[in-house]
């Protein structure tokens, strides 16, 4: 776990280990999502870079006898 400090500007450093493993670069923008008492980021990728995402995703749903 990474610890930022909240510049004047409010502005955070992401850690490098961080940007490496997220392949992050400068100008790339990223959604900022509030939930309760924290926040997350979320890189933005475009639509071309997310086909095939889902490819190994299990679409099998259980269901009950009477629900088909």
């Amino acid at each position: 776990m990474h610890t930022v400090t909240i510049s004047p500007k409010f502005q955070v450093v992401i850690a490098q280990s961080i940007r490496k493993a997220l392949h992050l670069i400068p100008g790339e923008k990223l959604r900022v999502i509030r939930h309760a008492n924290w926040v997350e980021f979320i890189p933005v990728r475009p639509i071309r870079e997310m086909r095939g995402f889902l490819k190994n995703m299990d679409t099998a749903i259980d269901r009950e006898g009477d629900r088909l």
